[in-house]
């Protein structure tokens, strides 16, 4: 009997498969292997008369991440009122995919960037919260993003509002800077105006190993701050400048930012403060949370904050991320599979001057130091 009902599904299947590729393509997945061996018994008669023809196509397809949709609203809210775009900053920002395991894979620097693009082709948004939840990253990196963020301000003429969470620090702090107003929690970390290159001397570590750095180079700096031997005097002071040239421009564009900000040099010596006392410093407008942070911007908008704000984020068909506190998996490789760093070993990633507070060396290694 088991038999019967086995070859009358395979009869059926067969027929799917011959409509389907008759009338429109049909996507097909397999996984592992087909076989056939020896021989094939059915009980009873089968008999088939007739031509069978087949035409038009079968089309198979794979999903994998790095053919993901594009950006699509996801409403995370309903609401009566205007419609409120949260885009999420989370993470450490570096100009590069953040590949590691069960990572999305993204360059926070081309997805914020699209978030941006994607939000001023919409004209229903009418003002968008940024939820930060950043150290900083790369110098490079936290300037563009800070650079689409003053152009898109220019071109879509809409209210924009800064949620600082656990930490808005470094490159975070200095996106925040260009909204309209800054929220934080009372428990926020606030600061790291600070600019860091992680440098580590491995020689003796590789000695004993007896691993001897070769090098065969033309230009006496070109390997300076390499962790195979130590930084010379002279090439301290070159990095240095750098640090400083890069500093100044960070103090300059906060300061220009946030004209309300106490002029203390402490500041910007890469300390970090809770939420009350980056209040009193003018780093923040005011104390709170997400919830505040929409109901700000909804009336910033010009909209009754009663009526209840449209809440929407931008999420790809793969992305689990589905409410406004969810995070997209997006780490490094080595943080995902390493737990303990060595920082300095991976020279295939370049040292990086950071916007960052720093307090573990997972960041430097992930950053490439």
């Amino acid at each position: 009997m088991l038999r019967g009902r086995t070859c009358w599904g395979c009869l059926l299947l067969f027929a799917l498969i011959i409509t389907g590729c008759r009338h429109n393509p049909m996507r097909v997945l397999m996984q592992g292997t087909m076989g056939m061996t020896g021989d094939m018994a059915m009980n009873g008669a089968m008999n088939m008369s007739g031509d069978l023809g087949m035409d038009g196509s079968i089309t198979t397809s794979l999903k994998t991440d790095n053919r993901a949709s594009r950006l699509a609203r996801v409403v995370v809210r309903e609401g009566a009122g205007n419609t409120i775009a949260i885009v999420d900053i989370d993470g450490l920002l570096l100009n590069r995919n953040m590949g590691g395991l069960g990572s999305m894979g993204e360059n926070p620097v081309a997805l914020f960037r699209e978030k941006l693009t994607t939000i001023e082709a919409d004209p229903s948004v009418r003002g968008v919260v940024l939820r930060i939840n950043s150290p900083g990253g790369g110098v490079t990196a936290s300037d563009i993003m800070n650079r689409d963020l003053v152009d898109f301000r220019r071109r879509r003429d809409i209210p924009i509002v800064a949620c600082l969470m656990d930490v808005g620090a470094g490159g975070g702090y200095l996106l925040a800077s260009t909204a309209d107003r800054i929220i934080a929690h009372p428990t926020t970390l606030v600061g790291g105006l600070g600019v860091i290159l992680n440098s580590y001397n491995l020689q003796e570590t590789m000695a004993q190993f007896n691993v001897i750095a070769r090098p065969i180079k033309a230009g006496d700096k070109i390997d300076a701050a390499s962790p195979t031997r130590p930084l010379e005097p002279d090439e301290f002071v070159m990095l240095e400048g750098l640090a400083n040239r890069f500093h100044q421009r960070l103090q300059e564009q906060i300061r220009g930012a946030r004209p309300r900000l106490v002029s203390a040099d402490s500041l910007f010596d890469g300390r970090v403060v809770a939420g009350e006392e980056a209040l009193a410093a003018g780093l923040v407008d005011r104390l709170g949370y997400l919830d505040d942070a929409i109901a700000e911007a909804t009336k910033l908008a010009g909209a009754d904050a009663d009526a209840g704000a449209t809440v929407v984020m931008l999420r790809r068909d793969n992305d689990r991320a589905y409410t406004p506190f969810d995070v997209t998996p997006n780490v490094p490789l080595q943080s995902a599979l390493l737990p303990l760093n060595i920082p300095g070993l991976d020279r295939s990633q370049l040292p990086t001057f950071l916007y960052c507070w720093q307090p573990e060396t997972s960041l430097a290694a992930a950053a490439g130091g």
